[in-house]
Order: structure tokens, then C-alpha cells, then sequence
């Protein structure tokens, strides 16, 4: 299956999805030092988005949290790719900084985690297998 959206920022990846139907705040929400969700009550509360493609409608929270990012690219405990309902300036900045591919405007509740997923940001297309 080929959902398309709009292109946030180019680059490929692929890998597992991970998939929640409740916003991401990374400043507060997910440790950086281990790519975890620590968010209390949060649906992926202690799973880990490193490596994958992580599949949520939209981010929430502080401005800080696109430097959460960054840092957490840096770190490389950073997801592959981000595939959002419907993005916002957090996460697109976010995104942008850390170069991570990035695509918005995707029906998320076509995917469901574990799935494979392969991004290409700068087309706007996910291949869900």
C-alpha cells in the first residue's frame, strides 16, 4: 500500500513502524540518553522510537522539544523517519534540523506498528508492506 502526503523533508528510510494515536512531545516525553517515551500514561509509554519509523497525528509541547531532536540524532537514538497526521512547527523544525526524512497528511490508521514501512520525504510517499 502507497499512502501520499506532503513532503516536510526529503531522504529515505525504512524500518519498523511504531504507531500512536495520542501527539509526541519530545521536550519531557522521550528520554534523549535512550530514545524511551517516559511520558506517563502515554500509549508507547516505555517502548523506544529509535530506528523507526515513528507514526503519530501530530507533536505537542514545549518549542524545545525540536532541539530534543537534534540532540537525540546526535545521539543516535533518533527515529528513521516521522509520518504525522498533520505536522506542526514543532516537529517540522525538529525534523528539519536533525534531518530526518519527514512526511505529512498520511491516514496514520493505516499503519499499525511492526508494520514495515519505508519513508521517502521528498516524494511525500509511505510504502506500507
Amino acid at each position: 500500500m502507497i499512502l501520499t502526503g506532503r513532503k516536510v523533508f526529503p531522504g529515505k528510510a525504512k524500518g519498523k513502524a511504531l504507531v500512536s494515536k495520542d501527539g509526541i512531545s519530545f521536550y519531557g516525553g522521550v528520554d534523549p540518553a535512550t530514545g524511551k517515551v517516559v511520558e506517563k500514561g502515554h500509549p508507547l509509554e516505555g517502548q523506544c522510537v529509535t530506528g523507526k519509523i515513528l507514526v503519530f497525528p501530530t507533536g505537542k509541547g514545549s518549542t524545545v522539544g525540536s532541539y530534543v531532536l537534534y540532540d537525540m540524532k546526535k545521539r543516535g537514538t533518533a527515529p528513521a523517519a516521522i509520518v504525522n497526521r498533520e505536522i506542526e512547527t514543532i516537529i517540522a523544525v525538529g525534523a528539519i534540523i536533525s534531518e530526518i526524512p519527514c512526511v505529512d497528511r498520511i491516514d496514520i490508521g493505516k499503519i499499525k506498528t511492526g508494520q514495515e514501512v519505508a519513508v521517502d520525504g521528498a516524494s511525500g510517499k509511505v510504502t506500507v508492506a
